[in-house]
């Protein structure tokens, strides 16, 4: 069975997307890979899939479309009351496990670990569902130590592998090395703000910067 990575972030519009692109166009030659939003809030305003898909240049077979699709642009469990439903995790599993037998999911989380989906359950609840080694997205400048360090603490309360972190803005040593040692993770990247993102952009720092000692290997499967 094929599995994958699961995309999460320390915060809502920290680069989650981007850095999702960025996976799949490192990833995908060493095996069928596909991209997969499986809860988009805010869909009129923002679209996660079609973003990838253009940065990543990812064709039809690379995307896994289906999945809750809601209106307004809030937390999950919010959109989904302001539409009179409620987001059920068993569904949403099942869809993984049929398209993880035939491809690698990049998977990308809506906010952080610990965003209602429902009133009793998080994101951190589907990701246990899935039981996919997480990618942390993390802003690189201040506050970024504490943010990511909370992240991986909640992770690792509910026994969830943690895969790496991607940092994304100005480069800052200090808050990579802290987040090193005093998170044990290893900082997988770190992706600057670009003045211009195109695939081409992209795949070309994706190339050449992302996961340069090879961690994800160990992690996919």
């Amino acid at each position: 069975m094929q599995r994958g990575l699961f995309v999460t972030g320390t915060d809502t519009g920290v680069g989650k997307t981007v850095v999702s692109a960025a996976l799949m166009t490192a990833l995908r030659s060493s095996g069928p890979t596909r991209y997969w939003k499986p809860i988009q809030t805010g869909i009129e305003q923002d679209d996660d899939t079609a973003t990838v898909t253009w940065l990543a240049r990812c064709s039809a077979g690379e995307l896994l479309t289906s999945g809750v699709r809601l209106r307004h642009p809030v937390s999950p469990h919010l959109a989904a009351r302001l539409s009179g439903t409620a987001i059920d995790l068993p569904p949403l599993e099942d869809t993984f496990t049929a398209a993880s037998k035939s491809a690698r999911l990049i998977v990308e989380g809506a906010g952080g670990v610990l965003v209602p989906v429902n009133d009793l359950q998080f994101m951190a609840d589907l990701m246990a569902r899935l039981d996919l080694p997480a990618v942390i997205v993390a802003r690189s400048t201040l506050g970024t130590i504490n943010h990511t360090l909370l992240t991986i603490e909640a992770l690792r309360h509910r026994s969830l592998r943690i895969a790496g972190v991607v940092l994304v803005g100005p480069p800052n040593k200090d808050n990579h090395q802290a987040i090193e040692q005093y998170g044990e993770v290893a900082v997988l990247g770190h992706m600057p703000i670009f003045d211009a993102l195109t695939p081409d952009v992209l795949s070309a720092w994706a190339d050449a910067e992302l996961d340069r000692e090879r961690v994800l290997a160990g992690q996919l499967r």
